[in-house]
């Protein structure tokens, strides 16, 4: 049996934000196209489909430290802030981005709450990310014989 953790983050969040995107089960806010993820960012993503991408992480992300909470989610996905010649300080990300998403996978019944501890998955979540782990398994083994083994 593969898990999320069996898998690089690189070839599992594409194929995981696909999934996503084709289930409809989270679709971005109006304002996606042009708020900041955080204040340590200059500019918006310029991706075009970051609110996928960004909703694979913030699942993968739940599954490997949850429960887990918005605000630590936020400070997942901080980064440093440039204050000109003062020294670099860290700055959380987006809190308005990452209680989005959690909202959206908790609607589509991927999430669930944890009482007084945060986010978890469910059940349909955990299927969802093992699935979509085990088929990038699957073919980077094809390219990679050693990776078999894992399967």
């Amino acid at each position: 049996m593969s898990h999320a953790v069996d898998v690089p983050p690189a070839a599992l969040l594409p194929k995981l934000a696909g999934e996503l995107r084709s289930r409809g089960a989270v679709a971005p806010p109006p304002w996606a196209a042009f708020v900041k993820t955080g204040v340590h960012k200059e500019k918006a993503p310029v991706q075009a489909d970051w609110w996928f991408v960004r909703s694979a992480s913030v699942l993968r992300k739940i599954h490997l430290k949850g429960p887990i909470g918005v605000e630590h989610l936020a400070a997942e996905y901080g980064g440093k802030r440039d204050r000109g010649s003062s020294p670099y300080h860290a700055r959380t990300g987006s809190r308005s981005v990452a209680r989005e998403i959690v909202q959206q996978l908790t609607k589509a019944g991927l999430v669930t709450t944890d009482k007084n501890r945060g986010r978890r998955l469910t059940g349909e979540g955990q299927k969802l990310l093992d699935g979509v782990a085990r088929s990038v398994l699957t073919g980077l083994a094809e390219s990679q014989p050693e990776l078999a083994k894992y399967l």
